[in-house]
């Protein structure tokens, strides 16, 4: 280990687990601590991983002079909180998605990014899966043309995962579909028009607060002609889980498969019309990262992990090793990641104005302010091998 490397903490060992091996593995990083608070849990974790200090505290984590950032990865309702505790202790922050529940939670963490000069990093996988890198090349190679028109879908029967999701409104839990709307085309949402649609069981309404089955909301991207379409779906859908993006140009255009594991599908325009459509594999993107990492992009055999992150593709589609390459090396570069404060409460705040849209039967309602500072669009991820 050299003193130069970033220093972690890993607080929340579920998911958050999953991240272990690959900061452990890449050449500017570290995991000097980890937090959970069953101890039983969270010293199989440091067994596992063969990490000496553990903590059942985040308060005892955040005084650690020797951790330079925390990767929260705890339960949806607490990670305003944990940003806020973190970035006012000190310590830069990549929280797994959201990252918040209100507006005024996002404003807060905004806010406290620009006083302290702290990064902060919403760890958004679509914008880093191998789909979404594919369809950015294109994009940016000229292939597509003109983007005419971009949706995004993510149905999920949330029955049977842990009792908080019974609380959750689907549009409060978007980003996986706002992110790649907005993130090819580096732009940002100005305002929304939202649907509720079916209804919800009585006791899934009565949690959450939220009658609606489906939310589908329409995003107008600021200096743009364009309009996205995304959709929302937590209970009562039957329907296969799904993070579907679609992209429609005048050259070629992109539409996710209808059913997991079979193949995407490409359409050119200006063919025979047999001709137009044609299956299409995505390849792998780990050559842009650092070759210790590069594995990690691969499906669940080469980790021994039964993590449905894994499970369904190398950890949501290979983002995994490309969010910690990004996060760190914006640490050791002294940039904002991508997509920093602004930009990750832009996605947030989508869907929470997207709720209130759809409780008004579908007025038009702005993002706030404080989330169309100038993007970080000019920022270049880091996705070389460097």
């Amino acid at each position: 280990m050299t003193s130069n490397k970033v220093k972690m903490a890993m607080v929340g060992l579920g998911f958050g687990s999953e991240f272990i091996p690959i900061y452990q593995a890449h050449p500017d990083a570290e995991v000097v601590a980890i937090c959970r608070r069953d101890e039983k849990k969270l010293n199989e974790t440091g067994d596992q991983f063969n990490i000496s200090r553990r903590y059942t505290d985040y308060g005892d984590v955040l005084a650690d002079p020797d951790i330079d950032c925390v990767h929260i990865n705890s339960p949806i309702g607490d990670h305003a909180s944990m940003t806020l505790e973190a970035l006012n202790a000190g310590k830069h922050v990549m929280c797994t998605v959201p990252m918040a529940t209100t507006i005024e939670e996002c404003r807060q963490i905004v806010e406290k990014v620009e006083e302290t000069g702290l990064k902060y990093m919403m760890a958004e996988t679509v914008v880093y899966s191998r789909e979404f890198l594919f369809i950015k090349q294109m994009y940016e190679n000229g292939e597509l043309g003109k983007i005419q028109h971009i949706a995004a879908s993510h149905p999920q029967d949330m029955d049977g995962w842990p009792s908080y999701w019974e609380e959750m409104i689907p549009m409060h839990y978007a980003t996986h579909v706002v992110s790649p709307c907005l993130g090819l085309v580096d732009g940002l949402a100005e305002y929304v028009s939202c649907f509720g649609s079916g209804t919800v069981r009585d006791d899934i309404a009565k949690k959450s607060g939220n009658r609606f089955a489906v939310e589908a909301c329409h995003i107008k991207i600021r200096d743009t002609d364009l309009t996205a379409h995304v959709w929302r779906a937590l209970y009562d859908v039957a329907r296969q889980y799904r993070e579907s993006f679609d992209v429609y140009g005048t050259k070629k255009s992109f539409e996710w498969t209808l059913i997991e594991n079979e193949p995407h599908v490409l359409h050119t325009a200006k063919k025979p019309e047999p001709e137009i459509a044609q299956e299409v594999e995505v390849p792998d993107f780990a050559h842009l990262l650092p070759e210790p990492i590069q594995r990690f992009t691969l499906p669940k055999e080469i980790h021994d992990s039964e993590h449905l992150s894994f499970v369904q593709g190398g950890g949501h589609g290979g983002s995994h090793p490309h969010l910690v390459h990004e996060f760190v090396s914006a640490i050791r570069d002294g940039r904002d990641p991508r997509p920093n404060a602004t930009t990750s409460a832009n996605w947030t705040c989508v869907g929470i104005c997207a709720h209130e849209s759809a409780l008004k039967g579908g007025e038009i309602v702005r993002l706030p302010k404080f989330t169309l500072a100038p993007s970080d669009s000019s920022l270049e991820p880091a996705i070389s091998g460097s």
